[in-house]
């Protein structure tokens, strides 16, 4: 009996043994019965409920006993809350600049035509005295020269997407591949912006490497190559949209621009579509300030682009953010290593997603 007080559990065997053996084997219990104490020595409180605590040992073992044993037993299921998605434009409902009735259809609109305004990643192909190189040269000098004229952001990316669905339908001399980059800035600049540089400014700029008859004349190829089609949406549209998404700062802000720009000088990016180097950006520049991966179901919702599809185009940017200050190239680290730009290029690169890739 000493062993019985040790183990509630072998305590219950036990009731249940006796009480068996009452039923089949009663000789044998007769002789058992002097063992077994008149009243119950284990506390009857552990197992008998307190208005029951009459019951002897030699009767069955009640129902709710064994219940309440099992259901000690069983583990609680992990309760899973799914991330909401937020109401973005909620607070733009009294904006009428906002046209957050509309807003949607927009997003939708762009997204069909993003295709359109897309080049072949291989287009430099065709072209038999320029290559990628002088590309990334012309369009890292023309972000400084956007920034030296105080432009909008709209119009360097329009400006890059005239320069890359022109060459990819005209051969180009070495020679006029300047011309083309000033030309592009001048129909973006006339397309986005309030005050528009003079023909004569961008000659300057040039060091007068062209006249101004030249300039007119190649605007005007450009457009009927182009059949005067401005409209195509660039990254800027979608960076403003998945950055609301994002509820982002004005440092997350400026560290996404600062990466796509960089992402603008590289011809091998070309193969991305506008929508995912604004996602990548935005995503590349969360684990660059957090310290970890971080894309939220408001940001996959807006962007309709998963975490995984955006890994790719994310380690390409952080590898153009490690070799900004170091390589041939460094215009945009120097524009954004300014107070002007929150000396946003001094901020640390993601590393940790280039070691994810390097893991089996």
């Amino acid at each position: 009996m000493n062993v019985l007080k040790t183990s509630s559990l072998i305590l219950k065997f036990a009731a249940q043994i006796s009480s068996t053996s009452q039923r089949h084997c009663p000789e044998e219990t007769k002789k058992l019965k002097p063992s077994v104490p008149s009243s119950n020595e284990f506390g009857d409180c552990i197992f008998i409920d307190v208005e029951e605590n009459k019951t002897s040992l030699d009767q069955p073992v009640p129902m709710f006993l064994e219940e309440t044993e099992v259901v000690s037993e069983v583990e609680m299921e992990d309760i899973i809350i799914e991330e909401p998605i937020i109401d973005i434009d909620d607070c733009d409902t009294k904006n009428p600049l906002a046209v957050v009735e509309y807003v949607e259809d927009l997003h939708a609109y762009y997204k069909n035509m993003e295709k359109f305004s897309c080049v072949s990643p291989n287009y430099m192909d065709q072209q038999s005295d320029v290559n990628e190189k002088m590309r990334a040269i012309l369009i890292d000098w023309l972000i400084e020269v956007h920034d030296k004229f105080d432009l909008m952001g709209e119009t360097l990316f329009l400006t890059v997407n005239l320069i890359d669905r022109f060459l990819s339908q005209q051969t180009v001399m070495r020679k006029k591949l300047q011309l083309v980059g000033l030309v592009a800035m001048l129909l973006a600049c006339k397309y986005e912006e309030v005050s528009v540089p003079v023909v004569g400014d961008l000659i300057l700029i040039s060091d007068k490497a062209y006249s101004r008859k030249e300039v007119l004349e190649m605007e005007r190829l450009m457009l009927n190559t182009l059949q005067f089609n401005m409209s195509f949406p660039t990254p800027y549209v979608f960076m403003k949209r998945f950055l609301k998404a994002a509820q982002s700062d004005k440092k997350l802000e400026l560290l996404s621009f600062f990466l796509i720009e960089l992402a603008l000088v590289e011809y091998e990016m070309l193969k991305f579509q506008p929508s995912l180097l604004a996602a990548a950006a935005i995503y590349t520049a969360q684990c660059s300030l957090n310290g970890y991966k971080q894309w939220s179901k408001t940001c996959e919702w807006h962007s309709s682009y998963t975490e995984d599809q955006l890994l790719e185009c994310s380690r390409l940017m952080v590898g153009f953010h490690e070799k900004a200050a170091t390589g041939k190239l460094t215009g945009v680290h120097r524009k954004y290593c300014t107070s002007k730009f929150g000396y946003t290029a001094k901020c640390e690169a993601a590393k940790f997603l280039l070691q994810t890739q390097q893991q089996p």
